[in-house]
């Protein structure tokens, strides 16, 4: 069985976790919450019914959530033609399968955005199978849409890495007991992705494949874990 590269997309592979910054706090704003764009920035990598928990508190009146994440998402889907992966970040997904590795997109968008998103990253080619949030109960920080990926990969967590860009990433993947790559194309600094646990930190894509060979996917996991 090969060994599975799970992949964030928001923030990992594409330049887009600002663009979600700024539809969260409008489609916020427009029912009378203004909470400072750093903890909203702060809060992408979640999905959106965590995010709102994050933001908002998990005691709120949750009759608008709905109404707000519908927001959000019109408000984001301005940005669907100027969507563009970071440098290398295809290269980096066709370098990972041709050293042996399965690659899955493991993203907490909604399909509707996966969609959009793989057609501005142009990469298929690489790509074996991706997951969305219409597949699990609970988005990152929760285990389950590392887990997802797994499953669509037919991989168990010892045969595989996550990469991914925010503090949510790590802590989902050790959830599921998966090793975690980060970038720090998302915002996050090195300090905190670090202290979360992360197994490495890059400056973004281009130096993730500039490094492939000393990096753990250079070297596929055996089904127990070694290489």
């Amino acid at each position: 069985m090969a060994p599975t590269a799970l992949f964030d997309v928001d923030g990992t592979l594409l330049d887009t976790n600002y663009l979600h910054t700024v539809a969260w706090a409008e489609a916020l704003a427009q029912y009378g919450h203004a909470p400072a764009m750093a903890r909203i920035h702060a809060s992408i990598g979640m999905g959106g019914d965590q995010l709102l928990d994050h933001l908002l508190g998990e005691e709120r009146d949750r009759a608008q959530d709905g109404e707000i994440s519908a927001a959000h998402s019109a408000l984001y889907a301005r940005f669907w033609p100027s969507l563009r992966p970071f440098e290398g970040a295809g290269d980096l997904l066709r370098a990972v399968s041709a050293r042996g590795w399965t690659v899955v997109l493991a993203s907490s968008a909604s399909a509707r955005d996966l969609r959009v998103m793989r057609r501005a990253l142009d990469a298929d080619d690489a790509i074996t199978a991706a997951t969305c949030s219409d597949d699990v109960e609970a988005s990152k920080p929760a285990p389950d849409l590392v887990r997802a990926a797994l499953d669509k990969a037919g991989a168990r967590a010892a045969e595989a890495v996550f990469i991914g860009d925010t503090l949510w990433d790590v802590r989902s993947a050790a959830a599921a007991e998966v090793p975690c790559i980060t970038v720090l194309s998302g915002g996050w600094s090195e300090r905190d992705l670090r202290a979360a646990g992360a197994l490495e930190v890059h400056e973004n894509a281009a130096a993730l494949l500039a490094g492939l060979s000393g990096s753990a996917l250079g070297h596929p996991r055996s089904p127990e874990g070694g290489e």
